[in-house]
């Protein structure tokens, strides 16, 4: 699903004060029961032994602007900051996986403070990878109080990174809590690619009564999955993701407060990848602004952000909704890759669209064929997009294994580029069946 950014990191010297405060770091690891809510109690979870870093505010390796260091009576301590600014953190994750992100924060002014988690700050591409999406701290709030997101990809290591802020804040801590540990994909599944007919080696019809979690996992959180997406991804809530009437139904649904969104993401990361072949789905997508639907592959090697590009990613289908006509249905079907070579930071993602007839109540079948040469895209077995460029290892990923994802976001940088259609309170894509298929 293709990426959006709308920041861009400015490198700042970390400055002489490094070597002192790094001196006073005194991060702790420890394993402890943690229980959490979304924003309106949608997904509760519990994670059992976890493994949680905290970072207090005496961690803190250097800000802009410098804030000011104040202890507190029980002898823990926070740090003021008196205008917009980063501060940044050195983070060691003991296991990669999804992770609860919490910052300890109070607000006494009378607006509002936005704070988010940059990550990676010294990649290599001069990124910035937001993993935790918007976290507001109320106006006039002189307490502190924990503020949370869900499920915040991060792998094994250490991590450096940036709290900002958008307005003077008081910072306490930030705490790093496992809610489900990264596992390899136990099974391949390698399609043969010389032949003359496609032969049915893999699928979903979705004609049971339940999603099958032999071959689907859910995707959990609201960290906006790297595109400031507003949507909570649920864990097998069938409000969200259900098999009805031989079909499966992704739904979002507004929150009742009005604020944020809740939906579904199933990926076959965890249970099976593949090499090659087509990969077809058939399916009816939303209209109505504000809705980005997605059929696509990512590379079984992703573990967190830093892993993306060059994992690789082929989009067979995305499909936003104010590009769509509400009342006809006709909208534009894309294709893209994405890997090293060729992406959104650098503006030459290969892009192919094609306008399609009644794509919100007519099922169209959707499907790329993947073979060690090319990759080609079709609609309704049209064929609108190629790419070819094997020459690299940036620019060819693809003789790697790749995961299934589909996925109904709200809201993010190309989905609510026009904002959201205040009067819509659910969105709804609707997919006949997944299909892999090898020649013979």
């Amino acid at each position: 699903m293709t990426r959006f950014r709308i920041r861009k990191r400015v490198s700042l010297s970390r400055g002489w004060m490094n070597a002192i405060l790094l001196l006073a770091a005194t991060m702790f690891l420890s394993c402890q029961s943690s229980i959490h809510h979304d924003e309106n109690n949608h997904n509760a979870a519990t994670s059992r032994n976890a493994y949680s870093t905290t970072v207090e505010a005496e961690n803190y390796i250097a800000s802009q602007p410098e804030g000011k260091t104040l202890t507190m009576e029980d002898g823990g301590s926070y740090t003021i900051f008196d205008t917009a600014g980063w501060e940044s953190l050195d983070v060691s994750i003991p296991v990669a996986g999804r992770y609860l992100v919490e910052l300890l924060a109070s607000n006494s002014a009378d607006k509002p403070v936005v704070c988010w988690v940059e990550d990676h700050i010294d990649n290599k591409d001069n990124r910035t990878y937001n993993i935790t999406g918007n976290m507001e701290i109320p106006a006039s709030t002189s307490t502190f109080n924990w503020y949370r997101i869900d499920g915040s990809p991060m792998n094994k290591g250490l991590h450096r990174i940036r709290v900002h802020f958008n307005n003077p804040v008081k910072i306490d801590k930030l705490r790093f809590t496992l809610l489900r540990e990264h596992k390899k994909t136990p099974q391949l599944f390698t399609q043969q690619t010389k032949g003359k007919k496609w032969k049915v080696v893999w699928s979903d019809e979705f004609d049971g009564t339940h999603i099958d979690t032999t071959k689907w996992s859910f995707d959990v959180g609201n960290w906006g999955w790297g595109n400031n997406e507003l949507q909570y991804y649920t864990n097998n809530k069938k409000e969200n993701a259900r098999v009805e009437d031989g079909h499966l139904i992704i739904e979002a649904h507004k929150n009742k407060t009005g604020k944020g969104w809740t939906s579904a993401r199933l990926t076959t990361r965890g249970k099976e990848s593949f090499l090659y072949g087509r990969i077809e789905f058939k399916a009816m997508v939303p209209s109505n602004r504000g809705n980005w639907s997605a059929g696509w592959i990512l590379g079984d090697s992703y573990v967190d952000e830093l892993s993306w590009p060059y994992c690789g990613e082929v989009d067979i289908l995305e499909s936003v909704g104010y590009e769509m006509d509400d009342s006809t249905g006709n909208g534009i079907a894309h294709a893209s890759v994405h890997c090293g070579a060729y992406y959104f930071k650098l503006g030459n993602q290969p892009t192919s669209t094609l306008k399609v007839k009644n794509m919100n109540r007519q099922f169209h079948t959707y499907a790329m064929e993947w073979t060690p040469e090319n990759i080609k895209g079709f609609v309704d077995d049209k064929q609108y997009f190629t790419y070819e460029d094997t020459s690299t290892k940036l620019s060819w990923p693809f003789n790697k294994p790749q995961n299934i994802i589909l996925n109904l976001a709200m809201g993010g940088g190309w989905g609510g580029l026009q904002g959201i259609d205040p009067d819509i309170t659910a969105q709804k894509m609707i997919v006949d069946y997944v299909k892999v298929y090898e020649l013979e």
